[in-house]
């Protein structure tokens, strides 16, 4: 025989008695020991806080009403009830199923909210993939934005530069043609004296024998002064440039490598400006570092590729430029030549120069004050340019197979005559430098 809740009532604990059995265990704890605690968790009660628990005293009574006779469902209101709820005025207008029934109904429906909750959790995990992928998504897009957008100011920079370009190609244009005008009319004379010279030595030559020898064959000037010519109008030299490509060609930012200069240079915090100063310092003798060859190289070298770069030189009257081997000599003396794996320009005692193995005079008409270097590796060229006016200067020429590093020396400071920097000149990447047609 089942046992049922009498007069039901909750603890503060949240566990339930019959009033009865929790007020005799009050009086007799109450009696033996100090406090009450609940009979199943231990946790100290209070008499007064004990309430009577209506919901459990109605599912009590229900079942003690009904018994096992809890049979059929009713859909109205939502609830099991016994074969003899089923005749009273309650539920006798209510739709009744057996409760085997309504619970596979239930069952089904369960399934399908089951099927779609599932469904939605799928959504949902898509989403979140699509949203944790938007990041990347997003970064290759303003990565585009940024490229067509330096693209653009490129081709603004390219087309100044051409307007640039072929207003010089009209001025130099202009003065070619006006060259070629003077001599083609300075030619046009001569032809006409040397025509009228013809003529009067073909008229001496019908006159009589005697007469033409009274003449004297000395008299006849017809070799004198023809040997002269008018020379010949070339093409402006500007024309006849290599300048360096724009395009595909790295424009290099330099920072120079403290590790590798001379003790008696100075260079500046940023490490674009670099000076002899009279003071030795005092540095550690590292391998790599030059000494006493008044030195210092780009922190990075190159392995490949096209790439150009400036350096002002001002009103230095001593300094030389260009690139070397990584792995030159760089203690004790060091001769400048390709030989040595040096490729550079030298400006001193007023005379500007090519290192090649015997030294090639450069003619400038004006005096450069930046210089531009453009490096192809894998043609074996090293060009130099005076920024200045805009003309080529020399071209180097070889195989490269070795790492290559921008070299810079500005010279003994010469009683403060050449006390001047050295200074990396920073090249518009979007110009493709000062020399870009």
């Amino acid at each position: 025989t089942a046992i049922y809740f009498n007069d039901p009532v909750s603890m503060d604990c949240g566990h339930n008695f019959c009033q009865f059995c929790i007020t005799e265990y009050y009086e007799k704890l109450e009696i033996e020991e100090e406090g009450v605690f609940c009979p199943q968790c231990r946790s100290k009660l209070k008499k007064e806080k004990s309430q009577t628990n209506r919901q459990l005293a109605r599912m009590v009574e229900n079942i003690q009403k009904h018994e096992d006779k809890l049979k059929l469902f009713c859909e109205d209101d939502g609830e099991v009830i016994c074969l003899l709820c089923d005749k009273t005025q309650e539920h006798g207008s209510h739709t009744l199923v057996p409760i085997e029934d309504a619970s596979q109904v239930y069952k089904v429906k369960l399934h399908k909210d089951i099927e779609l909750l599932k469904k939605a959790r799928e959504e949902i995990s898509r989403l979140k993939s699509k949203e944790q992928n938007k990041p990347k998504d997003w970064k290759v897009s303003v990565r585009g934005l940024r490229i067509s957008s330096e693209f653009e100011k490129l081709q603004l920079l390219l087309n100044e530069e051409k307007k640039l370009f072929l207003q010089g190609l009209a001025e130099e244009e202009r003065e070619t043609l006006k060259k070629l005008n003077e001599n083609v009319t300075k030619l046009s004379q001569q032809s006409f004296s040397l025509q009228q010279l013809i003529t009067e030595m073909e008229e001496k030559c019908q006159q009589l024998v005697a007469e033409l020898l009274q003449v004297g064959y000395t008299k006849f000037p017809f070799s004198e002064g023809w040997n002269r010519r008018v020379s010949g109008v070339g093409l402006p030299q500007s024309l006849l440039l290599k300048a360096p490509p724009c395009l595909n060609t790295a424009m290099v930012d330099m920072t120079l490598d403290p590790n590798t200069a001379q003790p008696n240079l100075v260079l500046s915090k940023d490490r674009k400006h670099v000076r002899y100063g009279d003071t030795r310092q005092d540095l550690p003798d590292n391998p790599e570092r030059f000494d006493p060859c008044v030195c210092v190289l780009r922190a990075e070298g190159f392995t490949g590729g096209r790439h150009y770069w400036e350096v002002g030189v001002g009103d230095k009257t001593d300094w030389d430029l260009g690139v070397c081997r990584e792995s030159v000599r760089r203690k004790g003396r060091v001769t400048y030549t390709p030989e040595d794996g040096y490729w550079a320009v030298w400006l001193g005692n007023g005379e500007y120069k090519a290192l090649t193995s015997s030294w090639t005079s450069l003619p400038v008409s004006v005096g450069p004050s930046r210089m531009g270097i453009f490096l192809d590796y894998e043609a074996g060229e090293v060009l130099f340019y005076n920024v200045t006016d805009r003309s080529h200067l020399f071209t180097f020429t070889g195989t490269f197979s070795r790492t290559l590093c921008p070299y810079y020396s500005p010279g003994l400071a010469a009683g403060g005559e050449n006390a001047a920097l050295l200074i990396i000149c920073p090249v518009p990447s979007e110009a493709g430098g000062n020399l870009c047609p």
